[in-house]
C-alpha cells in the first residue's frame, strides 16, 4: 500500500502527466454522477420553469468551465502541487492545517451524501425504504447496514489513487450518461410527449418544469439556477482544490476538459433527472426514479454514480488530511477519511439538503482559493511582495488568516441580515477575499 505514491508533498513529474482522455473521463465520471439524480430532481420540486432552467444552466455551466480553465488550471500546471502543499508555502503550516481539516471534513460530507444516494438504489432491491424528504437521522437498521457496506467499497477505490480513479471513471461515465438519457426518454411517453417530440416543450412547461413549488420548498428562478450551476463546484475551481487533479495536466488548457462534466452532467443529466422525478409524481427517491425509468440498469446506474462521485471526493479528502499528518501515508489517512464519510452517510439529511450544503461548502472554502489566486496571479503583476518571499519559517500568514476569517463572518452576516441568496454568496465571498487580501498586503501587511 505504501507504494501507491501520489506526489503528496512535491510537484508531479513530467512522466506522470495524464492524457486528455483521462481528464475527460474523470470529469464526466465525477459530474455524471449521483449528485445529478438529486440536484436535477430538486429543481423540479423548487418550481423552476422550463425556460429559466435551460437559460440558467447554459450560463452557469459556461462560467464554471471558464473558472476551471482560467483560474484553477493555470495555477495547477505551473506549480504541479496540490492546493494543500502550495497553501503551506503561502499561508504557513498552521493555516494549512486548519484549512485542511475543515475542507477534508466538509468533503467527507459530500462523499457521504453520494453513498446515501447509492443506498437508495440498493435499498430498493432489498426492500429497505428510503428516508423521507424531511428526514435527518437514519430511518432503519437496514439503511445503516447498506450505507456502511457501500462506504467500505468506495474507500478501497479511493485508496488506489488518481490513475485507478480515472480508469474507473473512463469505464463507467459513458454508460451512466446513456442510462440517464435512456431513462428520461423512456419516461417522456408516460408524461404525454409525442413520438415525434412535437409537443415536448409544451409538456416540459406543463408537466415537468411547471413553475409550481412542492410544499416546503423555496421558489427558484433563472439566477438561482445560473449561480448554482456555477458555484455548486466552487470549491473545485474558485477554491482551487482541483489543483489535486489538474496538476497532472500537460498544460492549463486541460481545464476546458471540465466541459465533459458540465455539459453531459450538470446540463443534460440534471434535465434527465427532472424528467424522471416528474414521472414518479415528484417523489424524491433516486433509486426509485432510476428503476422506474430504466429497470435494473437504472438502479445499478445510481449505485455506480455514487461511486464515481464519492471516490474522487474521498481521494481529495485523503490528500487534505495527509498534508496535516505528513508522517502518515496517504492510504492510511484516506482510510480514516473513508470511515468518517461512511458514518456520515448514515444520516440522509446530507443528500436531502444537498443544494444548501454545497452552497455553504463554497462559502467556507473559496476565500482560501482567493488568497492563493491573489498571491500567484495578481501580486507579481501588481508589484506586491509574495508570501513565499517573506514568510520564511513563520507558521502563519496572519493577513491570509484574517482574510479567511473576515470573509466568512461577512458572508454569514450577509446571509442572516440581507436578501442575498446562499447560491450567490460563494462568488461574492471570492471577490471580497481577493480585494480584502490585496488591500492588506498592498498596505504592507507582511506579518
Amino acid at each position: 500500500m505504501d507504494q501507491l505514491y501520489e506526489y503528496d508533498r512535491e510537484p508531479v513529474s513530467d512522466k506522470s502527466l495524464q492524457s486528455g482522455w483521462r481528464f475527460a473521463g474523470l470529469y464526466a465520471g465525477e459530474h455524471v454522477a449521483a449528485t445529478e439524480f438529486v440536484i436535477g430532481a430538486f429543481f423540479v420540486l423548487h418550481g423552476v420553469s422550463a425556460s429559466d432552467l435551460v437559460g440558467g444552466l447554459l450560463l452557469g455551466n459556461a462560467l464554471a468551465v471558464l473558472s476551471w480553465a482560467f483560474i484553477c488550471a493555470p495555477i495547477a500546471t505551473q506549480t504541479r502541487l496540490t492546493l494543500y502543499w502550495y497553501l503551506r508555502r503561502i499561508g504557513g503550516p498552521r493555516l494549512m492545517a486548519v484549512y485542511n481539516v475543515v475542507y477534508g471534513t466538509l468533503f467527507c460530507g459530500i462523499a457521504g451524501a453520494m453513498i446515501s444516494v447509492s443506498a437508495t438504489a440498493v435499498g430498493l432491491g432489498l426492500n429497505i425504504p428510503s428516508p423521507a424528504l424531511d428526514a435527518v437521522y437514519p430511518s432503519s437498521v437496514g439503511w445503516v447496514a447498506v450505507t456502511l457496506v457501500i462506504g467500505a467499497l468506495m474507500t478501497v477505490i479511493a485508496i488506489l489513487g488518481f490513475e485507478k480513479l480515472s480508469q474507473f471513471a473512463e469505464i463507467c461515465s459513458p454508460w451512466m450518461f446513456v442510462v440517464f438519457l435512456a431513462g428520461a426518454l423512456s419516461m417522456l411517453p408516460q408524461l404525454g410527449v409525442a413520438t415525434d417530440f412535437s409537443n415536448f416543450w409544451e409538456i416540459a412547461e406543463t408537466k415537468i418544469w411547471t413553475g409550481q413549488v412542492t410544499e416546503g420548498q423555496e421558489k427558484f428562478g433563472f439566477w438561482h439556477i445560473a449561480f448554482f450551476a456555477w458555484v455548486c463546484n466552487a470549491s473545485f475551481h474558485l477554491g482551487l482544490t482541483d489543483m489535486a487533479t489538474l496538476r497532472y495536466a500537460p498544460n492549463w488548457k486541460f481545464g476546458f476538459f471540465s466541459a465533459f462534466g458540465m455539459i453531459p452532467g450538470h446540463m443534460l443529466a440534471w434535465m434527465c433527472s427532472g424528467v424522471m422525478v416528474a414521472a414518479v409524481a415528484r417523489e424524491m427517491n433516486p433509486g426509485l426514479m432510476a428503476y422506474e425509468a430504466a429497470g435494473i440498469a437504472g438502479a445499478f446506474a445510481v449505485l455506480i454514480a455514487g461511486w464515481t462521485t464519492a471516490n474522487p471526493t474521498l481521494y481529495r479528502a485523503g490528500l487534505a488530511f495527509q498534508a496535516v499528518s505528513p508522517n502518515w501515508s496517504r492510504w492510511k489517512v484516506t482510510l480514516i477519511a473513508g470511515a468518517i464519510t461512511t458514518v456520515m452517510s448514515c444520516f440522509p439529511v446530507l443528500f436531502i439538503r444537498l443544494l444548501d450544503y454545497l452552497g455553504i461548502f463554497g462559502v467556507a472554502v473559496v476565500p482560501v482559493g482567493s488568497i492563493v489566486f491573489a498571491e500567484h496571479m495578481l501580486f507579481p503583476r501588481l508589484g506586491i511582495r509574495q508570501a513565499v518571499d517573506w514568510l520564511g519559517d513563520s507558521s502563519l500568514n496572519r493577513p491570509a488568516a484574517l482574510t479567511w476569517l473576515v470573509t466568512i463572518v461577512v458572508a454569514a452576516i450577509g446571509l442572516q441580515y440581507t436578501s442575498i441568496h446562499l447560491f450567490y454568496m460563494p462568488v461574492l465571498a471570492w471577490i471580497f477575499a481577493v480585494v480584502f487580501y490585496t488591500l492588506i498586503r498592498k498596505a504592507g501587511g507582511d506579518q
